[in-house]
């Protein structure tokens, strides 16, 4: 059954606007459905990166073929390499990139695709 992709219709630092509503919380989207990431669970390597990263501490959709990971206006979001790891032995292409860079190549190939977007930095 094929998902439905959610309409990312606006981006600016901080906001985002999918489906005609607006989150100032960075989200995820897992199987057409978007949530709100809780990275709080990430915030003990903080340290070690600088920035709270994305690590497998948290609910990641894994549910996918592909994982587009939005990694802020400038692409300071980490992701770990334990991340990395468990999406090649999942077999889920992880592909990390600039936030407003992942909203394009979720518009182009957003089809079979879950994916984790950070608003700010």
């Amino acid at each position: 059954m094929p998902r439905s992709t959610p309409r990312i219709s606006h981006y600016k630092f901080g906001t985002i606007r999918i489906d005609g509503e607006t989150y100032d919380r960075d989200v995820l989207i897992d199987r057409g459905q978007v949530l709100r990431r809780h990275k709080k669970a990430s915030r003990q390597f903080r340290d070690g990166f600088g920035h709270t990263p994305l690590s497998l501490r948290e609910e990641i959709p894994w549910h996918c073929e592909r994982l587009v990971v939005g990694t802020g206006a400038l692409g300071a979001l980490p992701v770990m390499v334990e991340v990395e790891m468990e999406a090649a032995r999942r077999g889920v292409e992880l592909v990390s990139m600039p936030t407003l860079q992942a909203i394009d190549y979720l518009r182009r190939e957003g089809d079979q695709s879950n994916a984790i977007l950070h608003l700010t930095c």
